[in-house]
C-alpha cells in the first residue's frame, strides 16, 4: 500500500504534494498523479490516500477541507489507474464521498468509532481497515498507560471487530492495524511488533504502517529522511510475524523485502 498524503504537515512528507497558493494548501494534481504512478510501476497494488495528518500533535481539519483534498485525488486516479484505491479518513462524509468516487477500502485510524461511520460502511461494500490508537492524533503522544499492549491492543481489535460484524459488516470486509506509533512508546511499539503473531490470531488481514516512523528513530537515532533501511527491516519482521498489508512511503524498497520474504518463506 502506498501512501499519498494530501496534507501540508505529515510527519515525514507533508506539503510534498501541494502548490503555492498564499497560506493555503492546494493540491497539485500532477504531481500527485506523477508520484501514484512512480508507486505503481514500483509495485504497489493499493494507493492510500488521506487529507488530514494524524502524526503526534496533528490538529483536524473541517470536513469541507478534508474533501476538497481527497476527492479530487480520488477521482483523478480512479480515472487514470487501474488499481485499489484506499482513503485514510476517520470521517463519515469523506468515507461516503471517497467510495462514491471508487474507494474500496476505507483505512480508519479511529476504527469506525466515530458517530455513524458504522452505519455507513455497514450499507456499502467496501473494505475498512480498523487501527488501535490511544487517545487522539493532537494528545496520543503524551500519556499512554499499558499494563499488557500485545493483550490491550489485541483485546480492542477484537471488541471493535464485535461492533462491526454485530452492525452487519462481514468479517471478509475487515482488516485490522495495530497502529504503530499511535499513542505508544517506543518499546510498545517493539513489543507489538515482536508480538505480531497475536494480532494476526484474529484471523484477519493485517496491515502495518511502519515506515520512517519515529519507533525507527528510536532504534537507528536516524531523521526522517534516513529512516529507509530501518522501515525495511522492521517491515521484514513483520511480515515473519504475519503482516499482509504493508503500508508504505517507499514502495520498491518494500517490494524487495515482500520479495525475499516470500522467497525465504517457500524455500
Amino acid at each position: 500500500m502506498g501512501i499519498l498524503n494530501i496534507t501540508p504537515d505529515s510527519f515525514s512528507d507533508g506539503s510534498q504534494l501541494g502548490k503555492s497558493s498564499g497560506d493555503r494548501f492546494v493540491v497539485d494534481l500532477d504531481k500527485t498523479l506523477f508520484k501514484a504512478e512512480r508507486m505503481i510501476e514500483e509495485g504497489a497494488l493499493i494507493l492510500d490516500v488521506g487529507g488530514e495528518s494524524t502524526r503526534p500533535g496533528a490538529s483536524p481539519v473541517s470536513i469541507s477541507e478534508e474533501l476538497n483534498r481527497v476527492i479530487p485525488v480520488l477521482s483523478a486516479l480512479r480515472s487514470r489507474f487501474d488499481i485499489c484505491l484506499s482513503v485514510d479518513t476517520s470521517t463519515p462524509e469523506v468515507m461516503q464521498a471517497a467510495i462514491a468516487e471508487g474507494a474500496e477500502i476505507v483505512n480508519d485510524v479511529r476504527a469506525l468509532t466515530h458517530p455513524n461511520a458504522l452505519s455507513l460502511i455497514a450499507k456499502s461494500n467496501v473494505a475498512v481497515s480498523l487501527m488501535h490508537m490511544h487517545g487522539q492524533p493532537r494528545t496520543m503522544q503524551q500519556t499512554y498507560t499499558y499494563d499488557d499492549v500485545v493483550a490491550e491492543v489485541s483485546q480492542y481489535l477484537r471488541e471493535r471487530v464485535a461492533a462491526c460484524t454485530s452492525s452487519g459488516i462481514s468479517l471478509q470486509r475487515l482488516i485490522v492495524d495495530p497502529g504503530f506509533g499511535f499513542g505508544k512508546s517506543v518499546t510498545h511499539n517493539y513489543q507489538l511488533l515482536k508480538n505480531l503473531h497475536s494480532i494476526a490470531a484474529l484471523e484477519l488481514p493485517v496491515m502495518v504502517g511502519l515506515s520512517r516512523k519515529s519507533m525507527i528513530a528510536g532504534a537507528t537515532n536516524k531523521p526522517v529522511g534516513d529512516r529507509l533501511a530501518g522501515s525495511v527491516a522492521a517491515t521484514s519482521y513483520a511480515l515473519l510475524g504475519g503482516a499482509n498489508i504493508i503500508r508504505t512511503h517507499d514502495v520498491a524498497a518494500t517490494i524487495d523485502a515482500i520479495r525475499v520474504h516470500s522467497v525465504f518463506s517457500n524455500a
